[in-house]
């Protein structure tokens, strides 16, 4: 059904004495629905460039439109786009090959290969490795893809096919068999033990950070893909953590390691390379590893052990050693034939030490023993450059009240560096710009200087690169790039027009100031997109603290960012504030709540709203809060800490008591126990204060935040004699999954009844709510 967005408004029922609630109808709930995302994709062809370079001047990427996924195909000499092979005619090819339906708009795949004269594009479909030729429209199946997995029963680790880690050559693989790991030739199909000691608890390369695990080893293949690096994971002395299944008859006890902050033991990392080829282990001759990394509270750097660079030949390798509460960082150099350890410096801070913002920005350069290194030490997070022989400073690189985020290419020859940078540029400090700068700390060059949040992927030589910007307000642009950062192409800009045609809007990008006064935060407000004059409008405030992370997320753009704009669309005004204690901006500022974490931003949201107030029609008698997972610990405590400022919340599987979440979450970002009162910041010691109304919910299988964090919430309102709301999730982890619709769907229910003082529609039948 089609549907105008601002065909339908909020409908008055009972216009009788004595009898005037607002009451909103299903038709309310659909046009709030059509500014969802899966309604405005009709208006809207994504055309968001993810390029992948065939050679130095061609890439090929994927332009999604409302007709389907169109395979494009960029030459930057020639200055040509255009489809990197005829989708009509390889959709028929692979219909009588495979005896499947296929068109052009519902190929069974999302990745190719062109080679380099663009004649040959190669893919994936039905299990099988195939090779269309763009000349003759010719269409060959090669070789039969190895995607054997291996049948596993309940608690038995084993298999390979998606649970494996190919080697940089693709030939071998390596999985976790019982414990133990396991090496597979792709070619042959052969497979031989690599380790026989691992036991259950103390097996090798396990995934488990107690929020997270999984089957899939965690290692890192040398270079050369004769060794990994990796550990065996001693977790024999660590406390259980305990789900129970909801279901007729017994039910199924999930049990697994989940040590929690202030435990005597955590799990414990024995070092060891593994040479595969032989099946040789050598264990590195260092003290037993922590389970911490640099980067997060995990020791995975995208799909790959963190903290570990290799040199070329394999025949060593550097590796950072994370203390438990993460104040000391140890860079060590290791020989990988004898297991010898020299450790090289390490930095030591008084909060928290971390090598970057979403991944590890410290490089091992062998060919000229150096180390480039990453540090907040002056306030702000820069690249440094170390002799790896000494563990002496050699200079600093990147310099100024700004910071570096990701290490995108070091380019060892040019001795440069190619990385993100952010509050450098006027304007939004979060907005990430491209640069490139030389080793020695000269040359500092902007790549790509149109406003916006950018990012950008090289050619292999670096002559150029592919500039993808845009605004939480302004659409994408993609640019192509010389290596100075002039703009020679642009091949592809997105196109509002259906979209505001048919009512939508974007938000509002704020500026205000923290609750300092002085600091300046900023944040998105998303209001109807009819308002009426002279009208005040309650407020719903969606927080996410962090501290690793904040409530908008991407400053990219975005049609729909969750349900914002559909709940604004109920008669609300949505704010979404970046407040103190996170990250993107100085040191100082990511640990304004360190040792406190129950502080959760909210003095700032406090003042930001207030100040909002001065500009949007707000009501700010009437503000309401949510939030998930760290949002909905702050959700909670809003209720309970300000309960004369926040009426309504709504908190969704909070981690209410960091005594009850996994260990190194709250080690990092609050501090070891013995010196932070873990308890003075829980939630349920302040549960008594509730005055407003609060929906608390969780899905009693949540493997990341217990669901007895809520539970002892609950616990102290009953004590307490206080009203409120739960549901629970029986059989959900943390995300709710496919209860998610229904979640929503009360979400709206409980602001319209609680914060609108008005009755919503019964039983809306929100897409997806019909869960079979």
């Amino acid at each position: 059904m089609k549907i105008n967005l601002l065909t339908v408004g909020l409908v008055l029922y009972g216009f009788t004495a004595g009898a005037q609630k607002l009451k909103l109808t299903d038709k309310d709930y659909q046009r709030a629905e059509g500014f969802m995302s899966y309604n405005l994709d009709k208006y809207y062809d994504d055309v968001t460039v993810r390029p992948n370079w065939v050679d130095n001047t061609k890439f090929w990427y994927v332009s999604n439109a409302k007709s389907g996924a169109t395979f494009m195909l960029f030459d930057v000499v020639k200055k040509s786009n255009a489809q990197a092979f005829n989708h009509d005619l390889l959709a028929k090819a692979l219909s009588v090959s495979t005896g499947k339906s296929y068109t052009a708009a519902t190929l069974p795949f999302r990745s190719i290969t062109v080679s380099a004269d663009g004649t040959q594009i190669g893919f994936m479909a039905e299990g099988k490795n195939w090779q269309f030729n763009n000349k003759t429209n010719e269409l060959i199946s090669t070789k039969e893809a190895n995607n054997a997995v291996a049948e596993r029963g309940p608690g038995r680790r084993g298999g390979f096919g998606d649970n494996s880690v190919a080697s940089p050559d693709g030939k071998k693989a390596v999985y976790i068999e019982n414990w133990n790991l396991w090496v597979r030739n792709n070619e042959t199909g052969a497979t031989k033990q690599l380790t026989f000691d691992g036991v259950k608890d103390y097996g090798y390369a396990t995934d488990n950070a107690g929020w997270k695990n999984s089957d899939r080893p965690i290692v890192k293949w040398s270079p050369d893909s004769k060794k990994v690096a990796t550990f065996q994971q001693d977790q024999r002395h660590l406390k259980d953590m305990y789900l129970v299944s909801t279901n007729v008859g017994s039910p199924t006890l999930r049990a697994w390691k989940y040590p929690l902050p202030g435990d005597k033991e955590v799990a414990k990392l024995r070092r060891v390379v593994i040479d595969v080829e032989q099946a040789a282990i050598v264990s590195l001759k260092m003290p037993l590893d922590v389970h911490r990394s640099s980067l997060s509270d995990d020791i995975v750097d995208g799909a790959q052990l963190a903290d570990v660079d290799w040199n070329p030949d394999g025949s060593e390798l550097a590796l950072l050693s994370t203390s438990r509460d993460h104040k000391i960082s140890k860079l060590r150099i290791a020989n990988a034939t004898t297991g010898e350890v020299r450790e090289v410096f390490e930095e030591v801070v008084q909060t928290q030490f971390e090598s970057g913002r979403g991944t590890v920005n410290w490089r091992y350069l062998p060919k000229t023993n150096e180390i480039l290194w990453y540090s907040e030490r002056d306030d702000w997070g820069h690249m440094y450059l170390y002799d790896a022989k000494t563990g002496k400073l050699k200079n600093q690189i990147t310099k100024g009240n700004w910071l570096v985020g990701r290490l995108l290419k070091v380019d060892e020859k040019n001795r440069q560096l190619y990385f993100t940078g952010y509050g450098r540029e006027q304007g939004n400090p979060y907005f990430a710009y491209v640069y490139k700068i030389g080793f020695d700390g000269k040359g500092l060059t902007l790549l790509t200087p149109d406003l916006g949040n950018h990012q950008a992927v090289f050619s292999p030589s670096d002559n150029y690169l592919v500039d993808t910007y845009s605004q939480p307000n302004v659409a994408p642009v993609s640019v192509v790039r010389d290596a100075k950062g002039k703009a020679l192409h642009t091949f592809e800009k997105a196109d509002l027009s259906k979209l505001q045609a048919a009512g939508w809007k974007t938000p509002d990008v704020v500026n205000v100031k923290a609750h300092d006064g002085k600091t300046d935060i900023y944040g998105l407000v998303f209001t109807p997109s009819k308002m009426e004059p002279n009208k005040k409008y309650p407020v719903i405030d969606y927080i996410y603290p962090g501290p690793q992370g904040g409530s908008v997320g991407s400053w990219a753009f975005s049609i729909a960012r969750g349900d914002h704009q559909a709940l604004a669309e109920l008669g609300f005004i949505v704010v979404l504030i970046e407040g103190t204690g996170n990250p993107f901006r100085s040191k100082s500022f990511h640990d304004m709540n360190y040792g406190n974490m129950a502080e959760n931003t909210l003095p700032d949201q406090i003042t930001a709203i207030k100040q909002l107030a001065e500009k949007y029609p707000i009501d700010i008698d009437k503000v309401g809060i949510w939030g998930h997972s760290g949002g909905g610990f702050a959700t909670a405590a809003a209720l309970f800490r300000y309960p004369d400022f926040f009426k309504v919340g709504i908190s969704e599987s909070g981690n209410h008591d960091n005594r009850n979440y996994e260990d190194d979450w709250g080690e990092r970002y609050n501090g070891l126990m013995e010196n932070v009162d873990y308890a003075a910041q829980a939630n349920q010691t302040y549960a008594k204060n509730l005055k407003g109304k609060l929906m608390l919910a969780h899905g009693l299988m949540d493997n990341n935040v217990p669901p007895y964090n809520t539970m002892l919430v609950v616990d102290a309102l009953i004590k307490a004699n206080k009203d409120f709301d739960l549901i629970v999730y029986p059989n959900s982890a943390h995300g709710f999954g496919q209860f998610s619709p229904y979640m929503m769907r009360r979400r709206w229910d409980y602001f319209v009844k609680n914060l609108l003082d008005a009755d919503p529609p019964q039983n809306y039948p929100l897409r997806g709510t019909d869960v079979k």
